[in-house]
């Protein structure tokens, strides 16, 4: 059964597909949901963060929840690292914990706030804050981890956090997701506020991917499992029809790979999409985008082709964040 999780900035909705139909239901969690993750090694056990209400904790694909003890209310993003099953989380201001037993304790990683570039990090609408908007553990190598800061740049460390290399050249300082290639070790992905990025040897140094596309504020990204090649961005002219618009917002949906170029997809998708895709998921072949005002769209032939959900039941009202399971 595929069952989708989706965050709405306020809420979560569960979305399941049950005899060809797309079921939603509200769950039961707390306030200001805008993050989510799944724990790889099991599917059963969720985690959502929210701005002003911390993190909380599903044991049951998310029918019961608990609040964790934590001690920042404004959390931004959250990872589970495939390797070793550590629960990384990135609030705001700028912090960065981690949790070795499901999130019973915690552990803050000091050593971020000792990076060089620390007191230049700086969110626009914002001014006097940062925060932790990606997390992304590698899941080949549990030492490895990449951090990356809306706006600061991608940090990287080599000891699971306990030490830090500032933002490296040829990625993007504004960053808003990251992710590692599932099978091809070294292989990581940025969508940022100015363009994409991706590298080959573990985020050591990283190529701007910006070829073919003429829209540059890019937010939602998602990786072909099956091909380190082919990956996915939302984009569109910048940040304010991005946030500010569900009838107006120009953006499109990328695909590259491996030609060196972007192409826009289209095939039932609106062309441009009218409200931001924040989201983009890939699942068992399906490939999601979530959009702002809530609508959801999935492509079974890897982006050629879109269709609608068509979604019966507590819908959502917007989409901020996606998981597909």
């Amino acid at each position: 059964m595929m069952e989708l999780i989706v965050a709405t900035g306020e809420e979560l909705v569960r979305i399941q597909h049950e005899n060809d139909q797309w079921l939603a239901m509200r769950l039961s969690c707390g306030q200001g949901m805008q993050c989510l993750a799944v724990d790889p090694h099991d599917p059963e056990v969720l985690y959502a963060g929210s701005r002003g209400d911390g993190i909380w904790k599903s044991t049951s694909r998310g029918d019961d929840w608990t609040r964790l003890e934590f001690s920042e209310p404004d959390v931004f993003s959250l990872a589970v690292s495939p390797a070793d099953g550590a629960l990384y989380v990135g609030t705001e201001p700028s912090k960065l914990f981690v949790s070795r037993d499901d999130g019973r304790s915690w552990r803050e990683l000091t050593a971020l706030q000792d990076i060089p570039s620390r007191p230049t990090w700086s969110f626009p609408p914002r001014p006097w804050t940062s925060h932790v908007r990606s997390i992304a553990p590698n899941p080949h190598d549990v030492r490895l981890l990449l951090a990356g800061i809306e706006l600061g740049g991608i940090m990287r460390s080599e000891d699971g956090g306990e030490s830090w290399s500032d933002h490296p050249r040829g990625a993007q300082k504004d960053v808003h997701s990251l992710v590692w290639h599932p099978t091809i070790p070294g292989r990581a992905y940025e969508a940022g506020g100015g363009g994409a990025a991706w590298s080959r040897d573990g985020g050591v140094t990283w190529q701007a991917a910006d070829e073919g596309r003429d829209r540059h504020y890019t937010w939602g990204l998602a990786v072909d499992p099956d091909d380190p090649e082919r990956w996915y961005v939302s984009a569109n002219p910048g940040a304010r029809l991005a946030h500010h618009s569900d009838k107006n917002a120009e953006a499109q949906i990328y695909r590259w790979h491996g030609r060196g170029s972007w192409e826009a997809l289209g095939g039932g998708l609106p062309e441009p999409v009218d409200s931001f895709p924040y989201a983009l998921a890939m699942n068992s072949g399906s490939l999601f985008a979530g959009l702002r005002d809530g609508r959801i769209y999935r492509s079974k032939d890897r982006g050629e082709h879109w269709s609608q959900l068509t979604i019966h039941g507590d819908a959502p009202s917007r989409v901020v964040a996606l998981t597909a399971r």
